[in-house]
C-alpha cells in the first residue's frame, strides 16, 4: 500500500513539475502604458495610451515566458486634444504612417518564482531596439470577480526617443522617456 501511495505522489509531483505554458490575454481596461518626460525642465509630463492588445505566455514552473503586445499609438492621451495631435505628428510618433507600437519578448527573467525582468524588442516608427523592462510588481492568482486565473505586472524602462526617430524639440523636451507598463491579463 505504501508503495502505491509513493508512486501516486511521485506521478502527481512529476506532472506538476512539467506544467504546460499558460496563455493570458491582456485586459484592456487595466493595461494602459504610460510615458513620462521633462517638458522644457518646467515639469514632468505624464501621458498614456488607451488601447493595448496582446498575449502573454507564461510557464511559472519552467520560469519562462513570451509576450506579444501591440499599442495603438493613435490612442495617445495627454489630457489635451492639442497635445495629442502634437505627439501623433510626424516629428514624434507619426501615427499616420506608424499607428502601432509593438513589444515582443521570449526572454523572461526570474529570481526564484518572482519575475524580475523582461528582455525584448520595442518597435516605434518602424525602428526596433532592444529594451529591458524592470518588473516592479508581479502577481498571479485567481481573479476575485472573473473567477479565472489572472496575472499582473508593472514594469518600467527608459528609452531615448531620438533613437526611434521621434526627437522633435530635443533636448528642450527631454530625449529620455520613462515608460511604465501596467499589465493585467486573464488566462484563456
Amino acid at each position: 500500500m505504501n508503495r502505491l501511495v509513493a508512486l501516486t505522489l511521485t506521478a502527481a509531483f512529476a506532472s506538476a513539475a512539467h506544467a504546460a505554458p499558460e496563455t493570458y490575454n491582456l485586459e484592456p481596461n487595466h493595461t494602459l502604458p504610460r510615458f513620462e518626460y521633462s517638458h522644457l525642465g518646467y515639469s514632468m509630463q505624464l501621458s498614456r495610451f488607451d488601447k493595448t492588445t496582446g498575449k502573454i505566455v507564461l510557464d511559472r514552473v519552467a520560469h519562462s515566458g513570451s509576450a506579444d503586445i501591440s499599442i495603438d499609438a493613435t490612442s495617445v492621451n495627454t489630457g489635451s486634444t492639442l497635445f495629442n495631435g502634437h505627439i501623433q505628428g510626424e516629428g514624434l510618433l507619426d501615427t499616420a504612417k506608424f499607428p502601432t507600437i509593438t513589444f515582443k519578448s521570449n526572454d523572461f527573467k526570474f529570481d526564484g518564482d518572482k519575475l524580475v525582468a523582461v528582455n525584448g524588442a520595442l518597435t516605434i516608427k518602424g525602428i526596433t531596439k532592444p529594451v529591458t523592462l524592470t518588473v516592479n510588481s508581479y502577481l498571479c492568482m485567481p481573479h476575485p470577480m472573473l473567477k479565472k486565473d489572472a496575472c499582473g505586472v508593472t514594469a518600467t524602462t527608459t528609452i531615448k526617443r531620438t533613437e526611434f526617430n521621434a526627437g522633435k524639440y530635443a533636448p528642450y523636451v527631454s530625449d529620455e522617456v520613462t515608460l511604465t507598463i501596467p499589465v493585467e491579463a486573464i488566462k484563456e
